[in-house]
C-alpha cells in the first residue's frame, strides 16, 4: 500500500501559552500538493481514570467547562505534568487531587487520540478498582469540583439521555467495561 503520509516542510508557532500552543505547518502531500497553514494544537499527554469503589460505583467529577459553557459530569483526569515520571503516576495524581480517592489497583486500558486531525497528544486511559476516599481534594486555581458517585447502569442512562457526553470519556468507559467483562454486544 502506498504511503499517505505528508512531509513536514516548515512549522511556525502562532501561540505559546500556559494552556495553549498552536502552530501552523506547511506540508507536502504524496502527490506533490502543498498544504499551507495546517493548524496543530500541541498539548501534553492527558490521562483519564475510570475509578470504581468496592460497591461498584463510578467516581465522577462535576465541574464547569467553559468551552461549552456548561457544568458537566466527567471522569477524573487531566494533563501530565513535567514532574510525572509516567502516565500511571499522572493518573494516580489526578485521581487524588480531584477526588481525594486512591487505589492500589490501576490497569492501563489503552491510549486514545482526542482529535488526530488537529491535536498532537494522546490520552492514557486507566481503570482504578476498589478506590477509597483517603484525602481532601487539592484543586487547581481554575477548578471548582463536586464529587458524584453513581452505579455503572445509572451512568449508562446518563449517556443515553445525552447528559454524559464527553467523547473521550465515553470511549474510556467502553474500554473499562470491556476489561471488566461487562460489555455485552448482541
Amino acid at each position: 500500500m502506498d504511503s499517505l503520509d505528508w512531509t513536514l516542510l516548515s512549522s511556525q508557532y502562532l501561540v505559546q501559552d500556559k494552556w495553549l500552543t498552536l502552530r501552523a505547518d506547511t506540508c507536502q502531500m504524496p502527490d506533490g500538493k502543498i498544504v499551507e497553514r495546517f493548524y496543530i494544537f500541541e498539548y501534553p499527554a492527558w490521562v483519564v481514570v475510570i475509578a470504581l469503589t468496592k460497591n461498584q460505583e463510578v467516581v465522577l467529577v462535576k465541574q464547569y467547562r467553559h468551552g461549552i459553557q456548561k457544568t458537566v459530569l466527567e471522569f477524573p483526569g487531566g494533563s501530565t505534568e513535567p514532574e510525572d515520571i509516567s502516565s500511571l503516576e499522572a493518573a494516580k495524581r489526578e485521581l487524588l487531587e480531584e477526588t481525594g480517592y486512591t487505589s492500589k489497583n490501576f490497569i492501563e486500558l489503552g491510549r486514545l487520540s482526542p482529535n488526530s486531525a488537529t491535536h498532537n497528544n494522546l490520552i492514557h486511559c486507566f481503570l482504578a478498582t476498589d478506590v477509597e476516599l483517603t484525602a481532601n481534594v487539592q484543586l487547581d486555581v481554575t477548578e471548582d469540583i463536586s464529587i458524584v458517585l453513581l452505579p455503572i447502569q445509572k451512568l449508562i442512562e446518563l449517556i443515553d439521555n445525552h447528559q454524559f457526553f464527553q467523547t473521550v470519556h465515553i470511549s474510556s468507559l467502553f474500554l473499562a467495561l470491556k476489561k471488566l467483562g461487562k460489555l455485552h454486544i448482541n
